[in-house]
């Protein structure tokens, strides 16, 4: 039971990858940097960036940390894992999708020192972001609601 939920959470992890990739490289390939489309007038549309940091271009150009960040923090999960301190499955299901997004973007990293960026919120003024943050974000909320308000073993 416990190889097929690795391995289902491997798969799920590597299916965000891929969507973020398959719309980052669909981006580059179909709009020139800074152009826009709408995709629902007034909710949301296409618009291409680029990004060398981190949400809102924090820490611009610290290629090489975002990428270490990474590495650490699947080190960290890897040992909450193990230590049975994250073992519930919707637990594992929430790092599966923080992990796969932050893999999303180390790719784009790795490969161009600097992540795509194409979704924005027409309703909103909003950074422009991808599928990886997406999973990042609600994968992060997620864990964080089941942790303060379903876990049992905490203690308030």
């Amino acid at each position: 039971m416990i190889r097929r939920r690795g391995l289902l959470l491997t798969l799920f992890m590597g299916g965000i990858v891929a969507a973020d990739q398959i719309t980052k490289a669909l981006t580059r390939a179909n709009l020139s940097y800074g152009e826009q489309a709408p995709l629902l007038p007034g909710v949301v549309g296409l618009t291409y960036v680029r990004n060398s940091g981190a949400a809102f271009s924090m820490l611009s150009g610290a290629r090489w940390f975002f990428l270490a960040l990474v590495i650490l923090a699947f080190a960290l999960a890897g040992y909450l894992i193990r230590r049975r301190i994250i073992s519930a499955p919707f637990e594992l299901w929430c790092l599966a999708a923080i992990g796969g997004g932050a893999l999303g973007n180390a790719v784009d990293r790795a490969l161009w020192g600097e992540v795509t960026d194409m979704i924005e919120l027409l309703f909103m003024r909003f950074a422009v972001f991808n599928v990886a943050d997406m999973f990042i974000t609600c994968g992060a909320v997620a864990l964080v609601v089941y942790a303060l308000f379903f876990e049992k073993s905490h203690s308030v």
